[in-house]
């Protein structure tokens, strides 16, 4: 990584995951018969792992390894499960300074793993488990929604995943330390791994060290990351082939966020708005609040927005205040039209309307807010200020459902029992260093470098119409930047979905994600 050596404390400046204060977001079995290498080398890490290095350190329970099956598009899939550790070291060697919890699934009966892809998971946060795209997509169990992504009465119920990716790639997901049941050792500080280079250095560790265990070196590699996690893939991307010689085949980048000056309201900082604005549209179609646009679909609305925040919008926002009355007065009017906010409003407002005051402006009328995670939840208007998670109404939807599904799984199915807490996502990080040399954190560099020298590297890019955390616009904006060339242009894909940040608890999106999926790793 390049430019990361300026401490940033102000969160709300520079963390897209998180509300506009100092708090985050987020952003989801052996075969007896021959015990393959990584079986044996999971077992005796978890032996070892028992064994705590600190004198009165509670006990690491030993890794756990079951095997189960699963149906996934109309075929049996058997799979070995390992819930356990292992330990992070500085540059790979001495004490041990963390246990990182990890959950892999790899699939039986395959005769050459040389050929079997292994993709790497996390969410972002910082400071989330992996739990979301673990329980909500890609792993072989799921939480329950209902179709468009709701809790229902029987919260947290886990079910076959039936579009997992399992049947495409073996899968590690990782929870990041102080997330998950990772933990420094005693005597370690937290804080070492707290930063955007410490943390991608430490979750790069972890992978060196399970690919060297496990013996997959020779396997096609993939990162998948959602939120914040994207931000660390594009990064890692990067960093392993540099600090390892690891080269990667595919990076999944779900809901990203590489370039934080496209999602950080700011003074001075204007590319925000219009990159926000399609979204704006989309919610406010949802919504029924744009009568103009009757008969029309959201793509539509979306196109429109998109041309328009581009060729006109964002110009006239650089021009500050040189920009004329009559002039002015038509934006407003246009921006009326597509966000369902009267242009008195806009103009009051100087044609800048920040995620936060839209989220409380569009439903003003029926004293109802939008969620910020998914746009389509909505809830009455809360006293509590912006700084608590759960005035999101798209999270307070599903954190119960996922938790309980979470934990269910663990104790049942991986028959992992630890009296730790698990962190599904762990609130004390509002103090985390994103080393951003010129405010904004950008990963993006990295991302073009790492395909610049590694000419197999291709990139998914999935994105919700209604994540007003990391919109779809302003990743369109950040992946068309990273291509300047058009032959690594032609190596990036983006995909649209039609719910928000954690698309995949809408069905229909989880269809669509798995189907998107297999194209890419079959290389379609």
């Amino acid at each position: 990584m390049r430019g990361y050596n300026l401490s940033m404390s102000n969160t709300s400046a520079t963390n897209p995951a998180a509300p506009h204060t100092n708090s985050l977001f987020v952003g989801g079995i052996i075969d007896s018969a021959t015990l393959p290498a990584l079986i044996r080398a999971a077992g005796n890490q978890g032996s070892e792992g028992a064994k705590s290095e600190a004198a009165g350190a509670p006990p690491v329970p030993p890794t756990s390894i079951t095997e189960h099956e699963v149906t996934i598009n109309n075929a049996n899939v058997k799979y070995r499960a390992t819930a356990g550790t292992l330990p992070v070291r500085s540059s790979g060697e001495g004490k041990s300074k963390a246990q990182m919890f990890y959950v892999a699934y790899e699939r039986l009966g395959i005769d050459d793993h040389a050929a079997r892809p292994i993709t790497f998971v996390f969410n972002g946060g910082p400071g989330s488990s992996s739990v979301w795209l673990h329980m909500g997509a890609l792993g072989p169990k799921r939480v329950k929604l209902s179709e468009e992504g709701h809790p229902l009465p029987r919260r947290g119920e886990v079910i076959d995943n039936e579009y997992s990716w399992l049947d495409l790639t073996d899968l590690v997901f990782i929870d990041p330390v102080s997330t998950g049941l990772s933990r420094p050792t005693e005597g370690e500080d937290a804080k070492q791994f707290h930063s955007v280079e410490d943390d991608v250095k430490s979750v790069g560790e972890f992978i060196r060290l399970y690919t060297t265990r496990s013996k997959r070196w020779q396997s096609p590699k993939f990162l998948a990351g959602e939120s914040y996690g994207s931000t660390r893939a594009a990064a890692l991307a990067f960093h392993m082939q540099t600090q390892h010689g690891m080269y990667f085949d595919g990076v999944t980048l779900i809901s990203p966020a590489l370039d934080f000056q496209t999602l950080c309201f700011d003074h001075g900082n204007d590319l925000p708005y219009p990159l926000f604005l399609p979204t704006y549209a989309a919610t406010a179609f949802q919504h029924g609040k744009l009568t103009e646009h009757a008969g029309k679909t959201i793509q539509d609305v979306i196109k429109r927005a998109e041309g328009f925040a581009l060729k006109t919008y964002l110009p006239a926002l650089s021009q500050g205040g040189r920009l004329g009355v009559e002039e002015k007065d038509q934006i407003a009017q246009e921006l009326a039209i597509l966000t369902g906010i009267d242009a008195a409003t806009w103009i009051r407002m100087n044609l800048r309307i920040n995620d936060g005051e839209f989220f409380k402006l569009l439903l003003r009328n029926q004293a109802r807010m939008v969620g910020r995670l998914d746009t389509r939840f909505v809830c009455p208007v809360l006293a509590r200020c912006e700084s608590d998670i759960n005035a999101d109404p798209s999270y307070a939807a599903i954190n119960g459902a996922f938790t309980q599904a979470l934990h269910t799984h663990l104790l049942g199915t991986l028959n992992y029992t630890s009296e730790a807490k698990y962190e599904i996502l762990y609130l004390g990080l509002e103090h985390w260093n994103f080393n951003a040399s010129n405010k904004y954190v950008t990963t993006s560099p990295d991302l073009h470098k790492a395909m610049v020298d590694n000419p197999r590297l291709r990139v998914l890019i999935c994105c919700g119409y209604f994540d007003a955390a990391t919109p779809h616009f302003a990743a369109e904006f950040s992946a068309a930047h990273i291509g300047l060339d058009s032959e690594i242009h032609s190596r990036i894909k983006t995909k649209h979905f039609g719910a928000g940040h954690m698309m995949y608890i809408r069905h229909a999106d989880l269809v669509q994600l798995k189907n998107d999926a297999a194209a890419f790793y079959l290389h379609d």
